[in-house]
């Protein structure tokens, strides 16, 4: 059984023609909203779908404030662990993953590990995009390829599934990174541990309504993360135990 991540802040105007598109694609999928008591009223809304079209497939987890895309996906996976889910889906709530590829990861996931969804493969692609943004996201992931020596070329996306096992192989209370760095550093545990990691190609379009949660703080962190974990690679790869 499938499961998908989607952490919101002030996605109210967005969710509810988003799960109706990702229920068309894969009807029997599971969705866990972990919203940051959203002030647009985004947790109400997930309630209220709840209650009153997706009874059975449809879960809200909230926290009492905004505390970062990384935590949220940590607090999920947590849940998810603690049920049967075998595939498990990273997506974010703004329309910049389209759910038309979701059956692609299905079908990708059940031979690898990890699926990470690409902008920077063949068939991949960014929309409405300015220059900045473009630069920042392919630099960050160039720079995170030659200094942690990952061959993937597309390392900072969010659109990605993991394979129940990778996550149980992670110590997730140990994981650092909260922004940008937060998908950096979650593949490349899974690539230290010697988990089949696969690129497949998404074009990826900037999102619907509202403002974009990138930053410079988070582009610094990721910057100086890559460091920290290049550093702390031998702890990362011990097969036998985590010494962090």
């Amino acid at each position: 059984m499938e499961l998908i991540i989607i952490p919101t802040y002030n996605e109210c105007n967005n969710l509810e023609r988003l799960l109706s598109m990702i229920y068309k694609e894969t009807p029997d999928i599971h969705v866990l909203i972990v919203d940051d008591n959203s002030p647009d009223g985004t947790g109400e809304l997930v309630k209220t779908l709840i209650q009153k079209r997706y009874s059975n497939q449809l879960f809200l987890l909230e926290r009492s404030g905004k505390q970062g895309l990384g935590t949220a996906y940590i607090v999920g996976f947590k849940w998810a662990l603690k049920r049967s889910y075998k595939y498990i889906f990273e997506m974010d709530g703004d329309f910049s993953h389209n759910p038309k590829y979701l059956k692609n990861f299905i079908v990708a996931i059940k031979k690898c590990d990890v699926v990470l969804g690409s902008r920077y493969v063949h068939g991949g692609g960014i929309i409405n995009w300015n220059f900045f943004r473009r630069i920042i996201s392919y630099g960050g992931s160039l720079y995170s390829r030659m200094f942690l020596g990952m061959p993937l070329n597309d390392i900072t996306g969010g659109f990605k599934c993991f394979d129940r096992k990778v996550l149980e192989q992670i110590p997730l209370d140990n994981i650092q990174s909260n922004g940008m760095s937060f998908q950096i550093e979650m593949t490349y545990r899974a690539f230290l541990q010697g988990f089949i990691v696969k690129e497949m190609p998404i074009v990826f379009e900037e999102r619907a309504t509202g403002k974009s949660k990138i930053s410079v703080k988070i582009f610094m962190e990721a910057v100086f993360m890559v460091w920290k974990l290049r550093f702390k690679k031998a702890s990362f790869s011990n097969k036998n135990g985590w010494k962090e």
